[in-house]
């Protein structure tokens, strides 16, 4: 069997990464990336630390307006589907590479199966939300890592190839625990204590993009008694130098580039607290145990927020120092997300599904 991957952003490695070990032990695996993420901050350096197969094709569409950079893939995805035939297209999570990968395959007639389906925020102002439901209405099989993604999808009316498996991104964090905790020497180059800072990340449009809620976020920043480690994003970094917050930011907060998921992972697994505004990083707060304050007004994780793990507190000033200084997070974990062998069961899924298995 064939198996086209599709991915492009840094989320998507990082899921790629268990699943592909799993796929290429029985399939035949090509990995397209779109380049949607192209710095190598957020692209190589997670294609060698998590020793991802080189990708079979690199379209280099980086960066554009969403209409424009969806355009630019499917003509592109085009192409390469027709040339390699493949008997499935596996696409992960919720970026513009998701649904230009999903909708080229589902024009030409090509099964199509969704890693990361049935999230919902039930924000369609996030485009997000909207490549989440477009790319679940197109797919053939639908993999979900959560009992709320599967309720998700069956209000929808949407049960046909549709299976719980759990999160690969619990596969991949339990593969490279041990690995991170032994090997990155993030918290002495940073001269950090386990337990004494908090790690925050920003880089989602409606924080970055609103200079009224950046400077409500940074003021935050600015006013707490906390060693705070902000690896930016290159676009939150243009936002800081356009609003001409780089320099203080740089004198209240330490600032660092971004990191590899090996290093990252040791510094949220070491951290006390951790801010963000990204999905993936509140699911690994909850894998990790490390209460989360989430910069965002909803969330698709809905587990984190009733589990007592995690906190919305948009761009608000006061809801966001109140957080740091008071949450702490539940007691108990469960298996919210699965048992760390998403991949195995996605993939055999896979092999025994007839319309899609081929001898």
């Amino acid at each position: 069997m064939k198996i086209i991957s599709i991915i492009g952003a840094r989320p998507q490695f990082i899921k790629c990464a268990p699943l592909s070990r799993a796929i290429r032990k029985q399939c035949q695996e090509i990995l397209l990336h779109t380049g949607q993420h192209y710095d190598p901050k957020l692209s190589n350096i997670f294609f060698n630390e998590l020793n991802i197969p080189k990708p079979d094709y690199n379209l280099n569409i980086g960066s554009a307006p969403h209409g424009e950079q969806t355009g630019k893939m499917l003509i592109e995805i085009e192409k390469i589907l027709i040339k390699e035939q493949p008997d499935l297209v596996l696409t992960y999570g919720d970026t513009n590479s998701t649904l230009a990968g999903a909708l080229t395959a589902s024009k030409l007639h090509i099964k199509t199966a969704h890693v990361e389906a049935g999230l919902r925020s039930f924000d369609r102002t996030m485009p997000e939300e909207i490549n989440r439901i477009l790319t679940d209405n197109i797919s053939d099989l639908l993999f979900c890592p959560t009992e709320t993604a599967l309720k998700n999808l069956i209000s929808e009316g949407i049960t046909k190839g549709v299976y719980l498996v759990g999160d690969v991104m619990k596969d991949a964090l339990e593969y490279n625990i041990t690995i991170a905790e032994e090997q990155s020497e993030i918290l002495s180059d940073l001269d950090l204590i386990s337990g004494e800072f908090i790690v925050a990340t920003l880089h989602r449009p409606a924080n970055t993009d609103s200079k009224e809620k950046l400077l409500s976020v940074l003021k935050a920043f600015y006013n707490v008694d906390e060693t705070i480690v902000f690896p930016v994003h290159p676009r939150t970094e243009k936002y800081l130098q356009e609003y001409s917050q780089w320099d203080k930011l740089c004198e209240c907060v330490k600032v660092i580039q971004p990191l590899g998921y090996i290093d990252m992972l040791k510094l949220m697994a070491n951290a006390k607290k951790i801010l963000t505004d990204s999905g993936g990083i509140q699911k690994e707060a909850y894998m990790l145990g490390v209460p989360c304050i989430t910069m965002r007004e909803n969330t698709e994780w809905v587990e984190t927020i009733e589990e007592g793990w995690n906190m919305l507190v948009g761009s608000d000033y006061k809801k966001i120092v109140d957080a740091i200084k008071g949450f702490e997070g539940a007691n108990k974990r469960s298996d919210v997300f699965g048992r760390g062998n998403s991949s195995e069961r996605i993939v055999e899924i896979i092999r025994l599904t007839p319309q899609v298995a081929v001898a």
